[in-house]
């Protein structure tokens, strides 16, 4: 009798699962068959090659859907919006953007609709597969903004020909008269990296230093972000301050010498969720097509693809991460400063950017 009753308590127990399953697989082919209906998905990001060259050519061949990708800085790509939707015009289905332009732009201004009841594979809803216990959506509600990726930011690069390790210890370093000139950063004064590093060193060395470095040092800017990299590797200017590690991995792997610093002597380490954070747009034309990338992207496939391209570390638990620099990833017991955190992103970097500004717009 016992026995019995045990193996009715399992099926009580099974039976459910199983027509679980079956429920999201019989949705999921659902919405799979009238993605394919809608023909493609319009995915707006910044361009990186993992993009273009392994993650769009593996979705479609999973998937059979095309994808229109837009590729631009994320405030090239809110401005557009913003003109787009002025004129009813809804072009876009999903976001991959920075923590500002997502923060306050995409969420401020209610460009985004909620992504969490889009998540439907058992292998991204599951807390298990994840090292926060869940998915992580980092937006008050909990539901808009997922937070895939979390790695120890670059500082700065160096190209060891030119600048020996041993003279890029501590932040001081970056004033040496020797390397007036030789620097290379984003525009410090315009929304992007170069603000938030700017920021960054605001807040953790103060408003000498930045004037010191920016101004005293006479950096070099470019909107392009290839051509820091070449001036890199060229000796042009052999300090980086927002070189991107995609970028500079090839250098590398040609054997030029350069090095990534995470951290100074009085510059501690930080995380951030580069290289993005993924929303789905409101009103999005493409919804089916919408909710099947960013399921799959979401996923160990897709996430796992863009961690080794890109070289972040992801916040899943079953990617590997034998092929990632040691020095992003985030060490056990270190209480890092998260340069993506929510609060930082809308008050206290948006103050200290604003401070920095007015500082170097006045020289």
């Amino acid at each position: 009798m016992a026995t019995v009753l045990a193996l009715l308590l399992l099926l009580s127990i099974a039976l459910p699962v199983g027509a679980q399953q079956k429920n999201w697989e019989k949705e999921w082919s659902e919405i799979l068959a009238a993605a394919k209906k809608e023909g493609k998905v319009v995915v707006a990001g910044s361009p990186d090659p993992v993009m273009r060259n392994e993650l769009i050519p593996k979705f479609t061949a999973r998937h059979g859907i095309a994808v229109e990708f837009i590729a631009g800085r994320s405030s090239q790509i809110a401005a557009r919006v913003r003109t787009e939707r002025g004129s009813g015009i809804y072009s876009i289905d999903v976001y991959l953007s920075g923590p500002d332009t997502t923060a306050n732009v995409l969420y401020g201004e209610n460009m985004i609709d909620p992504l969490k009841p889009l998540l439907i594979l058992p292998e991204v809803v599951d807390g298990s597969k994840w090292k926060k216990g869940r998915p992580w959506f980092i937006d008050p509600e909990e539901r808009f903004v997922l937070r895939p990726f979390s790695s120890v930011a670059s500082l700065l690069f160096i190209n060891t020909d030119y600048v020996k390790p041993e003279e890029m210890r501590s932040a001081k370093d970056l004033l040496n008269p020797r390397w007036r000139g030789k620097i290379s950063t984003e525009d410090p004064t315009t929304t992007g990296a170069g603000a938030n590093l700017g920021s960054r060193f605001y807040n953790q060395l103060g408003d000498e230093f930045i004037k010191k470095l920016y101004i005293d040092q006479k950096p070099v800017s470019t909107r392009e972000r290839r051509q820091f990299t070449d001036w890199l590797a060229r000796g042009t200017y052999p300090i980086c301050l927002n070189c991107r590690e995609d970028d500079v991995r090839p250098l590398q792997k040609e054997g030029f010498k350069i090095l990534e610093i995470f951290e100074l002597a009085d510059v501690p380490g930080t995380i951030n969720g580069s290289p993005w954070l993924l929303t789905v747009a409101s009103k999005a034309p493409h919804s089916n097509a919408a909710r099947i990338f960013v399921n799959w992207l979401a996923s160990k496939e897709g996430i796992e693809i863009y961690s080794r391209g890109y070289g972040s570390v992801t916040l899943r638990t079953d990617v590997d991460e034998s092929f990632l620099n040691p020095g992003n990833i985030p060490r056990p017991g270190v209480n890092y400063f998260d340069d993506t955190d929510w609060k930082w992103v809308i008050t206290g970097r948006k103050e200290t950017r604003s401070k920095v500004w007015k500082m170097l717009k006045s020289r």
